[in-house]
């Protein structure tokens, strides 16, 4: 990175999240890549044939955030396939590495992530190290910053199960709670655990030891609803605050029964009662007991988004306008981190301009390129970033290798 580039991004304050230099390790189609912007313009972007590795370089950016990355894959599935005999036995069965430097307002901070393993049988366990030590887990990398993405996978995010839309409300909330992560598997822990409790002993379970679990299912439960709850507020007022433009006003609601008890005025502590005697009441009436499932709770939520001008539920809005909704959902989600925390999510935004039109390209690329910190982007076509050559550095990806491009 140039002496120039580095004292803009000073100037930008904290207000900023560049990637100055990422290495990638055994990581997908990559056994070794480096690539290197010199930071000095706000976007990134990527082009390059399908099947190139355009998205695999976003994945490795998306593991220095807290979570299971852009795909949710498991660790041991990112490991390089094509490595030879002798990197996979210097390596271990399974192993990668993601390394970055990343200029956070004036401060630069190297983080690394990724799973060594050494044989076959072993599960894999991601590890972090930020400025050379190690660290407990991967919440702390949403403490210093944020990372948000969109990939065509997410096209679908209206049309799709409750399931979908629930980890990309979760995903949002975690930037403004990096903690949130935590909550949300620690519930699902404890509720995996009393499933099969009942799965296995069905009314004969102990009680006891169902009751515990439920105490916690709730705690963490009531935890988890309330981040959602305070997210989606905050977020409806950016959203009702858009400008009119090329992307439709969004209006969202949070379905959920635990999430509406406590919208509807009732204390935190009540909610955790309520919730345990549902969950008591589920099991004493067979409900539960039978199959080792919870009926209710947080894992049921659903994230309803409308478009507000044409009053009409996402999954019924056209292709395009399903992209464009998901589009204005993720600007908000960016200008109200920005607002509250102080400094802009490092964005990722993988083949953006499918479905979208001359002029929302040009708007999203104009408002992207303003927000403040850096945002990487993908394409088969270079002639979809015409006009970019002032805010943009452009890199080639071509057969897992990559390279600057003019």
């Amino acid at each position: 990175m140039t002496k120039a580039a580095k004292l803009e991004i000073e100037q930008k304050g904290a207000n900023s999240v560049y990637v100055s230099k990422l290495t990638l390790t055994n990581f997908r189609c990559y056994q070794r890549a480096v690539i290197a912007p010199n930071c000095s313009k706000p976007l990134v972007v990527l082009t390059g044939p399908n099947g190139a590795g355009k998205t695999n370089m976003l994945e490795a950016i998306s593991y220095l955030a807290p979570g299971r990355g852009l795909r949710r894959a498991g660790l041991i599935d990112i490991a390089c396939r094509n490595s030879d005999a002798e990197t996979t036995a210097q390596s271990g069965v399974g192993t990668w590495a993601v390394a970055a430097t990343l200029e956070v307002g004036a401060e630069s901070v190297r983080v690394g992530t990724g799973v060594q393993q050494t044989t076959e049988e072993a599960t894999g366990k991601r590890t972090v190290r930020i400025d050379g030590e190690a660290v407990a887990g991967s919440n702390i990398l949403g403490e210093s910053w944020s990372i948000s993405w969109l990939t065509p996978q997410m096209d679908r995010l209206f049309v799709e199960g409750p399931a979908s839309r629930r980890r990309f409300l979760d995903r949002m909330v975690l930037g403004l709670f990096p903690h949130h992560s935590r909550q949300v598997g620690t519930y699902e822990r404890v509720m995996r655990e009393r499933n099969r409790l009942l799965a296995e002993k069905g009314p004969g379970a102990d009680p006891v030891w169902l009751s515990a679990l439920e105490t916690r299912m709730a705690e963490h439960g009531v935890a988890v609803a309330v981040a959602r709850l305070e997210f989606a507020g905050q977020l409806a007022g950016q959203l009702a605050k858009a400008d009119t433009g090329p992307f439709p006003r969004a209006e969202l609601a949070i379905d959920g029964w635990l999430e509406g008890l406590l919208a509807g005025g009732m204390p935190a502590v009540e909610a955790e009662q309520a919730f345990k005697d549902r969950l008591a009441g589920e099991r004493s009436h067979g409900r539960g007991a039978d199959n080792g499932r919870s009926g209710s709770g947080v894992h049921k939520t659903d994230l309803v988004v409308t478009h507000a001008p044409k009053a009409m539920p996402a999954s019924l809005c056209s292709t395009g306008e399903q992209k464009a909704l998901l589009v204005a959902l993720m600007l908000a989600n960016a200008r109200l981190q920005t607002a509250l925390k102080g400094q802009a999510p490092l964005m990722l935004m993988d083949e953006v301009a499918a479905h979208l039109d001359m002029d929302r390209r040009a708007a999203l690329f104009s408002t992207l390129a303003a927000l403040g910190s850096q945002c990487w982007l993908t394409g088969t076509d270079r002639s979809l970033f015409e006009g970019l050559s002032e805010r943009a550095e452009f890199f080639e990806v071509f057969d897992s290798a990559i390279q600057p491009s003019k």
